[in-house]
């Protein structure tokens, strides 16, 4: 990523599309707190999604958290159905990828009692309904890895797993879980 000025991150439109990341610097000051880099970045974390299924949206064991798979809902609606690249283009499974972290993170915010209250971004899981022969999986959830680093910077930084998969839940294109060490 390209690093800007202050003055142009003041300038950035409130609303940032998260088909086209806005230009920032790759990794938050050591000054800012995640809740505050949410905002430089023109985004703010959705609620957080409820289980479609039997299960609970996290686990918590002293301070360590995992957060269940999350899928690219935005506005109720999945950005993203099909396999890649098929039917999805890796693009717009990078921006699902982005979406399905930003969901995660929601849960994860509840589950710590705030954003700033995430210590480390520990793991992520990103599995992708994939066309036979795609290889990109890493491409695709760099969408959610570079997301959190935004966000974290170094404490985002985090071990990944990238996994090609025939079928996704409700037919999503991608799906994005997360363990973190959260503040006691």
């Amino acid at each position: 990523m390209n690093e800007i000025g202050q003055d142009e991150i003041k300038n950035l439109p409130r609303n940032c599309s998260l088909t086209k990341p806005p230009r920032l610097r790759q990794y938050a000051k050591m000054n800012e707190s995640p809740t505050d880099r949410l905002k430089v970045l023109g985004l703010t974390l959705p609620p957080a999604p409820k289980p479609v299924a039997a299960y609970v949206p996290f686990v918590r064991m002293g301070n360590l958290v995992w957060v269940s798979g999350q899928l690219p809902f935005q506005d109720g609606k999945l950005i993203a159905i099909g396999s890649v690249p098929g039917t999805t283009p890796v693009e717009v499974a990078v921006a699902a990828a982005r979406q399905a972290a930003l969901n995660g993170l929601a849960v994860l915010a509840d589950a710590a009692g705030g954003l700033d209250r995430i210590q480390k971004i520990i793991r992520v899981g990103v599995f992708v309904c994939s066309d036979v022969g795609f290889t990109e999986q890493p491409k695709v959830a760099n969408g959610a890895s570079e997301l959190l680093q935004q966000i974290f910077g170094e404490a985002g930084r985090h071990a990944r797993a990238a996994v090609g998969n025939i079928a996704l839940p409700l037919g999503a294109s991608v799906e994005v879980e997360l363990l973190a060490e959260i503040r006691s």
